[in-house]
């Protein structure tokens, strides 16, 4: 199996969720629902469960050292291999990875979306495409709050001073300058069909001819 690779980055809240599922259900109402895959980053993080809950509260999650991106590379050749891989889940909550994981089977399509993908050369060069969401960073901050406080158990407060002391700081070093590295941008506000429309007539062209 030929298996196409996309990477969706751009800062935290900017969009690149809703966007890759929305590429997602366009795909796989025109391929089937077997013809792609979503992998994120956020479940590469880390494992902390040796240190204590205090200390995993004061790490910087979004530097890229955070990050396991030589599991996360190595997961994504097993699939291109046509290997099934034990994707490993985040909880937020505790800072740290839970015990489950979730099975990935190999697919035609297969999206991986998070904010310092494109800031790696490794996961840049073993990908075909790289699309970066633009999305102003006061909107980020917006989508931001209301995502930590209502999907991940977050208050206001913790989530504003990790936005000051980390988030911002580390996306003007590493996530916005990571831009130039995108093959198409995408606007995170807005309407953003036409080029889903695109992009996914040039990924079903591409499935249909392997």
């Amino acid at each position: 199996m030929t298996v196409t690779t996309i990477l969706i980055s751009g800062p935290s809240g900017s969009g690149k969720s809703s966007i890759s599922h929305k590429l997602q259900q366009q795909l796989q109402s025109q391929l089937g629902p077997d013809c792609i895959n979503i992998i994120q980053e956020d479940n590469y993080y880390r494992d902390q469960s040796h240190l204590d809950f205090e200390t995993r509260c004061l790490q910087n999650y979004d530097h890229p050292d955070a990050f396991e991106y030589e599991l996360l590379l190595q997961h994504l050749q097993q699939l291109q291999q046509g290997n099934s891989i034990e994707m490993p889940v985040y909880e937020f909550s505790q800072h740290t990875r839970s015990k489950t994981s979730i099975t990935i089977n190999p697919s035609p399509i297969l999206i991986v979306e998070g904010i310092l993908l494109l800031s790696q050369d490794e996961l840049r060069q073993f990908s075909d495409l790289s699309i970066y969401i633009d999305t102003p960073m006061d909107i980020c901050l917006i989508r931001r709050l209301e995502r930590d406080i209502q999907q991940r158990g977050r208050d206001m407060t913790s989530v504003l001073s990790q936005y000051q002391q980390t988030v911002r700081p580390m996306a003007e070093a590493f996530v916005l300058p990571s831009r130039v590295h995108a093959n198409m941008l995408l606007s995170g506000i807005g309407d953003c069909e036409p080029g889903l429309e695109v992009l996914c007539n040039h990924l079903t062209k591409l499935i249909q001819n392997n």
